[in-house]
C-alpha cells in the first residue's frame, strides 16, 4: 500500500465536499491517504472494488509499520487513491484485529473482496505481496507473522473511475 500521498488541490476539494456534506469539522483531516497495491494497475483494481462496496476489508503487516508511522486506528478517515493519485472514495475503518498470518479467516479475505474472494486466493496473492515487502526491510516472512486486519466503510458516494 502507497501511504504518505500528499493533500493535492484535488484530495482537498473531495475532503472538503465529504466534510461539508457531513457536517464534519472544517479543521479535520484525513488520518491517511492512500492506494491500494503496489503498481498502477493494482491501485485502479483494488479502489474499483472499494467503490463498488465489494472491497472492505485490508490486511497490512503490523511489524513493517515505521515508528513514527500511522497504525491504523478504529474511527481513521481515509482517502483512497486510483492508480493516478486521484481521489475514488473516502473510508472509515470500524474494526482493527491483530492476527497472525496463518489464522487470517476466511470472512476476512472474503471481505478483502479480491479474486474469488476465498481464504486460498487472499493466501495467494498476499504471500507474494508480504514476501517482498519483508525482503525490502531485509526480513522474513513467517507464517506467525503478524497481520492487522481492518474492516472500513465507504462513507462517499460512489464516483465512477475513468
Amino acid at each position: 500500500m502507497e501511504e504518505g500521498m500528499s493533500m493535492t488541490p484535488e484530495v482537498q476539494r473531495y475532503w472538503q465536499q465529504f466534510t461539508e456534506q457531513q457536517q464534519l469539522s472544517p479543521n479535520l483531516q484525513p488520518t491517511e491517504i492512500y492506494s491500494f497495491g503496489n503498481t498502477e494497475q493494482m491501485a485502479n483494481e483494488l479502489s474499483r472494488l472499494v467503490v463498488s462496496g465489494q472491497k472492505t476489508a485490508t490486511t497490512s503487516a503490523i511489524e513493517l509499520y515505521e515508528p513514527d508511522e500511522h497504525v491504523p486506528q478504529v474511527g481513521d478517515y481515509n482517502v483512497i487513491l486510483d492508480g493516478r493519485d486521484r481521489p475514488v472514495a473516502i473510508t472509515k475503518t470500524i474494526m482493527c484485529t491483530i492476527v497472525k498470518y496463518d489464522q487470517v479467516d476466511a470472512e476476512h479475505a472474503f471481505l478483502e473482496g479480491e479474486g474469488d474472494r476465498t481464504l486460498d486466493y487472499w493466501r495467494s496473492a498476499h504471500e507474494p505481496f508480504f514476501k517482498a515487502e519483508y525482503a525490502e526491510a531485509g526480513q522474513v516472512i513467517t507464517p506467525t507473522i503478524a497481520c492487522l486486519c481492518e474492516r472500513f466503510e465507504v462513507v462517499t458516494g460512489r464516483r465512477e473511475l475513468r
